[in-house]
């Protein structure tokens, strides 16, 4: 017996998008926490981060918990990381 499992997509403007920098490297993020639709989301879903049509994050969710998902971006990030 196989499982079938779907995963989405979700899309955020770079400048309306409301992050903490959990990890970074180079001045970019690499993991970010969010609040988040748990609901409506689960981890392995896909989060992409645009500015204009460049892509400036482009991870998956690890895990969410209490509202807040966890993604992760180990390289290419261009997202800047946001200062604690």
């Amino acid at each position: 017996m196989s499982e079938v499992s779907f995963c989405q997509t979700m899309s955020f403007n770079a400048a309306d998008f409301k992050y903490e920098t959990v990890n970074h490297e180079n001045g970019n993020a690499t993991m970010v926490k969010f609040a988040i639709d748990e609901k409506r989301y689960s981890p392995g879903d896909v989060v992409v981060v645009l500015d204009g049509e460049d892509i400036v994050f482009h991870g998956i969710l690890g895990k969410i918990e209490d509202g807040e998902a966890y993604a992760y971006d180990p390289k290419g990030s261009l997202l800047p990381a946001t200062v604690q």
